[in-house]
């Protein structure tokens, strides 16, 4: 079984991204910055935040953060939220998710500036992806997957493709970039009947649901490319994916493991959006 790493296909999209960022500063003097806006201190989201800092600093983008109390109110976070939305010296903005109960995060989500959505959480963005319009932002998670199967040159036009998972984040677009590629998609999720049947005749299976080793052998085909989105802690501590790794090693043509997968990529993919963002703004 080959182990697709992410390191590899971050490495590709730094290759084209600093090629960007050479015109970019050529004719504008000034370097991409993303804000990242971030709610408390959850240790996910303190995690994601080093992990998305130093990616976009090793791609020669600027980072700031802009956090925020847990207990800040709903019209206090929209106006502090708005503020950065109208500052003319960020590029791009990444918010982290979930927001505490009292934010309305539909409302955060509709207000944020489609040009500035680094994670396709606005409805703008949302209904590009759905529409298969290059214009938008998709969920970086999602975009990912579509970076890993590209890099490593494996086909995805009219190939069976099965994903677990039906969020927002990443099962739903994800289906719809797959779709554009001219793959045959299923989405399952973990009341879907028959599912280990129906993962294994997946050429291309994409484990996003959120469960640690949910799918093992039981749900592999024989010669799958199998992308796990997924990251858990498992029972000794340890950071695990949706599948079980080693239990599909005799079947699986290709895997990306947790860590050190689709994770690496998902952070690049973000700084790939941020230089988009950039170059759609350079003055003609």
């Amino acid at each position: 079984m080959v182990i697709l790493k992410g390191a590899e296909v971050s490495a590709k999209i730094k290759e084209q991204a600093e090629k960007d960022l050479r015109i970019i500063k050529e004719k504008t003097g000034k370097t991409p910055k993303l804000a990242i806006v971030r709610i408390g201190e959850k240790p996910d989201d303190l995690s994601y935040e080093r992990g998305a800092k130093k990616k976009l600093e090793s791609f020669g983008l600027e980072t700031e953060v802009y956090p925020f109390p847990e207990e800040i109110s709903h019209q206090e976070f929209k106006a502090e939220f708005e503020k950065i939305n109208e500052d003319c010296n960020i590029t791009g903005i990444l918010l982290l998710k979930p927001l505490p109960k009292q934010i309305n995060e539909k409302e955060i989500d509709s207000i944020i500036d489609p040009s500035k959505d680094m994670d396709g959480i606005s409805p703008v963005n949302i209904a590009k992806i759905f529409a298969g319009e290059e214009s938008g932002y998709a969920p970086c998670t999602a975009e990912a997957v579509i970076e890993t199967l590209k890099a490593n040159q494996i086909p995805i036009s009219g190939k069976r493709t099965v994903i677990v998972g039906r969020s927002m984040i990443v099962g739903k677009p994800l289906s719809m970039l797959l779709l554009k590629e001219n793959a045959t998609v299923t989405i399952c999720h973990t009341k879907t009947v028959n599912l280990k049947e129906t993962c294994q005749e997946a050429e291309i299976l994409v484990a996003a649901a959120g469960r640690g080793k949910m799918l093992n052998q039981d749900y592999v085909g024989s010669g799958a490319v199998v992308i796990d989105v997924g990251i858990n802690v498992d029972e000794n501590g340890r950071l695990c994916g949706d599948v079980d790794f080693e239990s599909i090693e005799g079947l699986a043509s290709m895997a990306t493991p947790v860590p050190g997968g689709v994770g690496a990529v998902t952070t690049a993919v973000l700084a790939k959006h941020l230089v988009k963002a950039a170059m759609e703004h350079l003055p003609s």
